[in-house]
């Protein structure tokens, strides 16, 4: 393994979540180390002006981070934290079953880091792990593939395609043990989840792990009160994303957007003192997941909901064309 100062903060990082549990402020520390690495080694900080750095990408049904916004993924502590313990619990798992070959990774949407080949790849030889790449934007694969370089992990990585993952036909894709695409936003807002799951899914063998396995909306009601935890009732879930792509025809899923989700006034309560809350739950593997507030996917979204005498339903939509975004109506 080569001997990087960046190389020896990863493995401390990522040895002490695959071992046992780390203390946040430590591993705010060192993934701010290794930041700083990255950073240097690629010239991308996350905070450049450059206008190139800072557009979103266009694709087939949505859009993709920009290089700024990617490279700030890192910075999402806990979303880091709790990703990388859930890819190398992914990668023993596999390893128990498949214990005479290289486990083989896909990775759709790796950004400029390639966090989840940059911060595994060194726990390993790249006998025991291989790592395919696909990402839409050039300058973010351009990127990728320099620090990987630079961090003398070349070896790890058997390919890379610049492809848009909406509509990718992935070359051999049974021989995959774990798919990784970590594409989204709270609310699964603008990015690419639902359409690349509705690509690739079908593509993998049923076996395949994927990360993040599922990634639920729910919405709930709180009363204003003063104290401290104000009462709190979930109404429905508006979307769970593994149940939709598993239940749906190819030809509602080809649609510009998913059935809708219905919910009777008669059956919730809608007072003045009440606030509509949307929740982002991001079901990483198992039981490891993000809940309200433990990262920028999981950002709580209030409703200013408000219904006329005569209102019989709220009705949500999933939009998949001409933006990926979650709509709402009263009617």
């Amino acid at each position: 393994m080569p001997d990087h100062p960046a190389i020896t903060l990863i493995q401390q990082f990522s040895s002490s979540l695959q071992n046992s549990e780390i203390e946040s402020l430590q591993a705010e520390r060192l993934i701010n180390d290794i930041h700083s690495h990255f950073s240097k080694l690629t010239d991308i900080s996350g905070f450049d002006l450059k206008v190139e750095y800072l557009a979103a990408v266009p694709t087939s049904k949505g859009k993709a981070l920009g290089l700024n916004h990617a490279a700030q993924c890192l910075l999402d502590y806990r979303r880091t934290v709790k990703f990388v313990k859930a890819i190398l619990q992914a990668i023993k798992e596999r390893q128990a079953l498949h214990p005479e070959e290289a486990i083989q990774v896909f990775y759709a949407g790796c950004g400029p880091y390639a966090p989840f080949l940059t911060l595994i790849a060194p726990l390993f030889s790249s006998d025991e792990i291989q790592f395919t790449l696909l990402e839409i934007n050039e300058n973010s694969l351009n990127s990728a593939n320099k620090l990987i370089q630079s961090l003398g992990l070349s070896d790890f990585l058997k390919t890379a395609f610049l492809e848009d993952a909406v509509t990718v036909q992935v070359p051999d894709p049974g021989h995959y043990h774990i798919l990784i695409s970590e594409t989204l936003d709270a609310l699964l807002y603008r990015e690419c989840y639902v359409p690349i799951l509705n690509n690739l899914l079908p593509q993998f063998d049923s076996e395949v792990i994927l990360i993040p396995e599922n990634v639920t909306i729910h919405l709930s009601s709180r009363k204003n009160s003063d104290t401290q935890d104000p009462e709190e009732e979930e109404i429905s879930t508006i979307l769970n994303v593994r149940e939709t792509l598993s239940t749906l025809s190819k030809e509602q899923l080809s649609s510009a957007f998913l059935p809708d989700v219905v919910i009777p006034i008669s059956t919730i309560e809608i007072q003045p003192n009440h606030r509509f809350i949307l929740d982002t739950i991001v079901h990483i593997y198992k039981n490891i997941a993000l809940f309200r507030n433990e990262s920028s996917l999981t950002l709580p979204i209030e409703l200013p909901i408000e219904c006329a005498a005569n209102a019989q339903s709220l009705i949500f939509n999933y939009y998949l064309e001409p933006e990926v975004e979650l709509k709402y109506r009263v009617q």
